[in-house]
């Protein structure tokens, strides 16, 4: 175990950044893609991708960029041909890469230091078959920050007070609503273009989102007077480039991801800024004594997941490691059944 932490914590080389600049866009292969920023074109997924579209110069591809709104359309084009590579959310890419779309299982990874250290070893040459599954190629993986529960009341603040409640399950990811109904909530279909709609004008009364959709998508509105956020992260979310890399030049993955991991801190200081313009008030903590209590709920629907196919069982088991040796006093550190 020592020796694989060491041998995954070695710096990326920066020869992968090392290709000649001296190209001119005019006289590469031209290739597209494909970016949803639920903000649009202002956005700052877009504005950040604008900055890798130069970069990828440099690894001998010229990129068009197309901005959606709409991630499943996204990702269809992606699926058609019409897109060459794709920067979508880790739960949208686990259709494309199972492996890497486990990253956006629920509990699996506690908090950013966890995250910095999973995206390091990610991003490690070591590791790059584990980024090819089929004809995709994971090229790169950012943070996007922890998803946090939005509630209309701020008194359901236990697993108890879910019943009967109406909470917002992503129509592509079958793994939300069967954790939603484990714990005795009802699953109401949505997607990510109405989500934030629906929380608003109270057809849901919780949802699962990151700080940057709360002033995107106006959540203040529907938290009114009485809701909340609860401060405890139940996913750290990623985004990914998915890329089709026959259609790439040689080496143009390891490139990617080494750039992508790069910008790791740029990434963070996008959420770092959304978690602070959340009103403070509408911060809810939970008691310390809960918490471990929803970890241990979240290992186990983790495990039933994995189980059912829906998340990779390769991927829990390396996360379980960072877990345990960022902290070997946990429980799930000596469970018979650990992932």
């Amino acid at each position: 175990m020592n020796k694989l932490f060491k041998s995954l914590l070695t710096p990326i080389a920066a020869g992968a950044m090392a290709l000649s600049t001296t190209a001119f866009s005019a006289d590469l292969p031209k290739r597209t893609l494909c970016v949803w920023d639920i903000v649009g074109k202002s956005g700052p997924v877009a504005s950040q991708m604008e900055d890798y579209r130069l970069q990828a110069i440099k690894w001998g591809v010229d990129l068009e960029m197309k901005v959606y709104t709409d991630e499943k359309i996204a990702a269809e084009d992606l699926k058609s041909g019409a897109c060459d590579a794709a920067g979508i959310t880790g739960l949208r890419a686990r259709e494309f890469s199972s492996f890497t779309g486990t990253l956006d299982s629920i509990g699996a990874i506690p908090d950013e230091d966890h995250m910095k250290v999973v995206l390091q070893y990610l991003a490690d040459p070591k590791l790059a078959k584990l980024m090819i599954s089929g004809e995709y190629e994971i090229a790169g993986i950012l943070p996007g920050g922890a998803a946090y529960l939005f509630t209309n009341d701020r008194t359901i603040d236990t697993v108890g007070e879910l019943a009967g409640k109406k909470f917002a399950a992503m129509d592509f990811d079958k793994a939300q609503a069967i954790m939603i109904e484990s714990v005795g909530a009802s699953p109401v279909s949505v997607s990510l273009t109405n989500f934030g709609s629906m929380f608003n004008n109270g057809s849901v009364d919780i949802i699962g989102a990151p700080a940057i959709a709360y002033d995107a998508l106006e959540l203040y509105k529907g938290l009114g007077d009485k809701g909340a956020v609860v401060n405890f992260a139940i996913i750290q979310l990623t985004a990914q480039i998915v890329a089709r890399h026959n259609r790439f030049p040689e080496g143009f993955g390891q490139s990617s991801r080494g750039y992508v991991w790069s910008q790791y801190g740029k990434a963070m200081d996008v959420v770092s800024a959304a978690e602070k313009s959340i009103n403070p008030s509408y911060w809810l903590d939970l008691p310390d004594k809960d918490k471990e209590g929803y970890m241990e709920m979240f290992r186990q629907s983790r495990l039933t997941l994995r189980d059912q196919g829906l998340y990779d069982g390769k991927m829990l088991s390396f996360l379980s490691k960072v877990r345990c040796k960022k902290d070997p006093a946990l429980a799930e550190c000596t469970a018979k059944d650990r992932e």
